[in-house]
């Protein structure tokens, strides 16, 4: 047998349930070690540091199902989406689907969302730095510039529409409270989570605000279009409303200069 195959057959033996392909039979076991147990031992720990890279990034859907349901849910995502990529880092990046395929409805949207919720803060901290506008670059626009000026997301920036109370959910897991249970909201929320730094922000957003928010980073409105959609709501306060929120949203790292 090529080396080539010898390591498939082993990878095939450690993914499977059981010895199907009769992989044992190609090993010799040693004076302390038989080969059953020896595989064993290598099959256990391969789903166990599965389990564990899950468990760090889904924590508050392991809070939420418990231990037993967890790991039973993690061995059946694994069953269907075996990792494919050297790093472990990608692991979870199917879960959330998975979780509304292998799930009834009633179960799996709350719980899908909270997923992608918590995946997204993955994201948001493995995203490239980027160039975020600062507060002293907005202070060196010429006067003539800002009517044309326009911005996109920073790398890390991550989108998350909430229709069911995740975000409570994941605060409350996160600061050891008590859990308070998956509720539907009464209108849904736009999440917004980006790296500061080292660290993950994270902060929901009004609907006048997201809608405006993504008009500019989405879209590609010029400022003196951010101020004209604002009008609608905020007549003559809608430039004083549009320089506020541009000034939060740059203080908070969100954005970066729109390549011409």
């Amino acid at each position: 047998m090529r080396l080539i195959d010898w390591q498939l057959a082993f990878e095939r033996h450690l993914l499977a349930d059981a010895d199907e392909g009769g992989f044992a039979s190609t090993l010799i076991g040693g004076p302390t070690l038989d080969v059953d147990t020896g595989l064993a031992i290598y099959h256990n720990a391969y789903r166990a540091r599965l389990l564990e890279v899950m468990q760090g990034d889904f924590p508050t859907v392991w809070h939420w199902l418990g231990d037993d349901e967890f790991a039973g849910l993690v061995a059946a995502y694994v069953q269907r989406y075996p990792s494919a990529h050297f790093s472990l880092r990608w692991l979870g990046q199917r879960f959330e689907g998975f979780i509304g395929e292998y799930l009834v409805a009633a179960q799996s949207a709350p719980l899908a969302e909270l997923a992608r919720l918590e995946w997204a803060f993955t994201l948001a901290f493995d995203a490239p730095a980027g160039q975020p506008l600062a507060l002293e670059d907005m202070a060196r626009l010429a006067p003539e510039a800002w009517p044309s000026l326009q911005v996109e997301w920073g790398p890390s920036v991550q989108q998350v529409l909430c229709r069911f109370n995740s975000l409570q959910i994941w605060r409350a897991v996160k600061a050891q409270a008590a859990f308070p249970g998956s509720l539907a909201l009464q209108q849904a929320e736009v999440c917004l989570i980006w790296r500061d730094q080292q660290v993950c922000r994270y902060r929901s957003l009004e609907p006048t605000e997201a809608y405006a928010l993504a008009g500019m980073a989405d879209q590609g409105w010029t400022f003196s279009e951010l101020c004209a959609e604002l009008a609608v709501t905020y007549q003559e306060g809608a430039p004083l409303q549009a320089v506020t929120w541009l000034k939060q949203w740059v203080e908070d790292g969100l954005l970066q200069r729109r390549a011409p």
